[in-house]
């Protein structure tokens, strides 16, 4: 469940080690988006934009800012740290959860595209094309200067040491580098490379060949084409230049070949992983209740009080009382939506502060989760709510009895799955009107009687 991994009351922190620059910006849009999509590059921004100040925010703030619900962040968190992109450390503590994320420069052209699985996943999305103009525009040519001799001067034909010392100095270890990352987090120690190295005797791969850089292309390439490494034995041994080394270049080549000649001529294709839901209750489609509920999780509160008056921008008073529920009283979502409507409509479209507080109290004494139940809540509590709401207002003494009928929920009238509408002819003839709703709501089964 989601609620366990993130909420929207939980509270984060953000960290940027160094300083982002133009360049990174064009490199995020035009390489990282269209592998991570447009959703997971806004909230990258969004945090780059809020880490240049040193202070805590809650996820509901973030949900405002980007128009999406807490789900679509959470996918969107996850992408960037697929990516590299992204680190996160969590912390729980009596309060609620904080997070800590740390944003990571993007790669620098040439690191990302000499990255098999980046360049493969990003030639994948964009086509042969879009990539070579890629290329192109972020890679110099390499024989640019073809016929000139490099003068340059080093840093030791320019300074020289001095034994003149004016201060001492004392040397710090201490402190944590900020030198940027050259490639994709992989964790390549998942690939068996003792069974890779059993079919390659010392004579004709060497242990020196098998350096750490080459090592972490072998993971790669084995991921990227699926092959085993009793399969990754042939394309080392394919790779092997006269020396007995084994080069990035030659790596992807070898492997590219043999690809091409036992498995497939079509490149291999990068997916994302995506985590199949199962449905709880039934796999047909969703219910008229079903979709109601799905609106109450996945909608921010705000644009449930514009929704209920009929697209009107809500009050400011409103929107503050709908935040108070998500980031002190840390209410899901969904539960927050369902106090809304209950509320506003139980006392003529007015969402006052005491009476919501007093029934959002009772709801997470009942630790209520979704919005499911917390409509269930609604309509076994509804008298007691009645009380409370007739406690708050002032004792009015009517000439004549009142014909407005009170509203509840279109979802508040469920009996067996189906949902009933007041008949609106209460009040004709009827001496007593609490008696007679007492007799709707228990026709309706909320009420025993």
């Amino acid at each position: 469940m989601l609620y366990k991994e993130l909420q929207p009351a939980d509270l984060y922190m953000i960290r940027l080690p160094y300083s982002f620059s133009d360049y990174d910006r064009q490199l995020l849009t035009l390489f990282y988006q269209p592998l991570v999509g447009a959703e997971s590059i806004s909230l990258y921004l969004t945090l780059w934009a809020d880490g240049e100040q040193s202070e805590r925010w809650s996820h509901y703030q973030l949900m405002n800012v980007l128009g999406m619900p807490i789900g679509k962040i959470f996918q969107a968190r996850l992408a960037l740290e697929a990516i590299g992109l992204l680190r996160t450390w969590k912390k729980t503590m009596d309060e609620g959860n904080i997070f800590h994320y740390e944003l990571a420069a993007p790669l620098d052209a040439e690191s990302f595209l000499k990255d098999p699985l980046l360049s493969m996943f990003l030639l994948n999305k964009v086509g042969e094309n879009s990539f070579k103009q890629l290329r192109n525009r972020f890679i110099q040519n390499s024989k640019w200067n073809d016929g000139f001799t490099d003068v340059t001067r080093t840093f030791v034909d320019v300074f020289k040491p001095s034994t003149k010392m004016n201060n001492a100095v004392s040397y710090d270890d201490t402190f944590e580098s900020k030198e940027r990352k050259s490639s994709v987090p992989f964790y390549y120690d998942e690939f068996d490379f003792s069974l890779l190295q059993e079919g390659l005797s010392e004579q004709l791969v060497p242990k020196s060949a098998m350096t750490i850089e080459a090592r972490e292309v072998i993971a790669k390439l084995a991921f990227l084409y699926r092959l085993s490494p009793v399969e990754m034995q042939k394309v080392v041994i394919l790779a092997l230049d006269d020396e007995l080394h084994l080069s990035e270049a030659r790596l992807k080549k070898a492997c590219a070949d043999y690809y091409k000649l036992t498995v497939s001529k079509v490149a291999p294709v990068i997916e994302k992983i995506e985590k199949k839901v199962v449905p709880l209750e039934s796999t047909g489609p969703l219910t008229k209740e079903g979709e109601l509920i799905h609106y109450l999780e996945t909608t921010p509160p705000v644009t449930v009080l514009k929704d209920i008056a009929n697209g009107k921008e809500p009050i400011l008073a409103d929107v503050q009382l709908a935040n108070h529920f998500v980031t002190h009283f840390k209410m899901p979502i969904g539960v927050v939506n369902v106090l809304l409507q209950y509320v506003l409509l139980r006392t003529d479209m007015k969402l006052t502060k005491n009476y919501a507080e007093k029934i959002a109290s009772h709801w997470m004494r009942k630790d209520v989760k979704t919005a499911k139940e917390a409509m269930e809540l609604a309509r076994n509590e509804h008298e007691q709510y009645v009380k409370w709401k007739n406690e708050g207002s002032p004792q009015k003494t009517y000439t004549k009895k009142p014909s407005r009928e009170e509203k509840v929920p279109d979802w508040f009238y469920k009996k067996d799955g189906e949902t009933k509408k007041s008949t609106g002819n209460a009040t004709n003839g009827i001496q007593n009107i609490d008696e007679e709703r007492q007799k709707l709501l228990a026709e309706l089964g909320i009420l025993k009687r």
